[in-house]
């Protein structure tokens, strides 16, 4: 019997989670693109400004700064040694990182200003859905959009309320508008663990960086990422309630990366603990 192993084979799992969640989330990205580019379709009007833009690109602008993000941990964690952090490399590497902290900062303002747009929609009671067909309006419900006319909208809605958001150009009765509201915060409370996360790897790079496998501040970051996991966990559960299982298979695919550069982390420490444990005993750090 041949005992000659595939590439595959010869991978930890550590490697072959990547080498599949990577290209996924990737493929992913498009799909955000492409519902970006949706709704901009429905939104846009000729008083636009660059912010409006990129307000409406928020959630691509975020997904393409957390790329960036998980290839320079990816980086720091795993593929660079120690002796390849010229400063040249750490000044490049920090401006990059910087950059997508404002791409994620603008995600937070903008996911925030649209709870406030939504919070000052113009309320319309004892109205009919067909009172606006001919107002240039796109009906939502659950992120689903079309455009409003007298064909369609019989059919839309039977409600006898409704609600004018984003400038003006989009309408939903009550049920549609307790579902947008509930979306706007789940992306909101998102990207805001997210950044919890970010932080506890961080701090963890930081007190690995110095040599530091056991501490106190160290074991406070590895307990509070896996509760905030727990979190998005929940929030996956959300988008699968509402029927969005490719947003729901999204969370569940960063997660999985983000563990992977847990994994990294966890080696390291193991490294760290080996290196300053004396001869002749053993480390109990895991």
């Amino acid at each position: 019997m041949s005992t000659q192993r595939t590439w595959w084979q010869l991978l930890d799992v550590k490697q072959r989670l990547k080498l599949v969640v990577y290209p996924l989330l990737l493929i992913n990205f498009a799909h955000y693109i492409g519902n970006d580019i949706e709704q901009a379709q429905h939104t846009f009007h000729s008083g636009w400004r660059w912010y409006d833009w990129t307000s409406n690109f928020a959630t691509t602008l975020d997904e393409l700064g957390w790329f960036l993000l998980l290839f320079l941990l990816e980086l720091e964690t795993y593929v660079l040694s120690d002796d390849a952090f010229t400063r040249r490399r750490i000044v490049a590497m920090t401006a990059i990182r910087l950059i997508c902290y404002l791409a994620i900062g603008h995600a937070v303002f903008a996911f925030g200003e649209y709870l406030v747009d939504l919070s000052e929609a113009t309320h319309h009671v004892d109205a009919a859905l067909c009172a606006f067909a001919s107002d240039s309006l796109s009906f939502t419900r659950n992120l689903e959009y079309w455009e409003l006319d007298a064909s369609n909208c019989g059919t839309l809605s039977a409600g006898s309320e409704f609600y004018i958001f984003s400038q003006g150009q989009v309408i939903s009765d009550a049920a549609g508008m307790t579902i947008e509201l509930e979306l706007a915060w789940i992306d909101l409370v998102e990207v805001v663990v997210w950044l919890f996360i970010l932080f506890c790897i961080e701090l963890r790079i930081r007190l690995q960086d110095r040599g530091i496998s056991s501490s106190r501040l160290l074991s406070f970051a590895t307990t509070t990422k896996g509760v905030l996991y727990g979190i998005l966990w929940c929030l996956a559960a959300y988008w699968a309630y509402r029927g969005h299982w490719i947003f729901a298979w999204d969370e569940a695919l960063w997660i999985l990366g983000f563990m992977a550069i847990g994994m990294n982390l966890s080696d390291w420490r193991k490294e760290i603990a080996q290196s300053t444990t004396p001869k002749g005993e053993t480390s109990s750090t895991n």
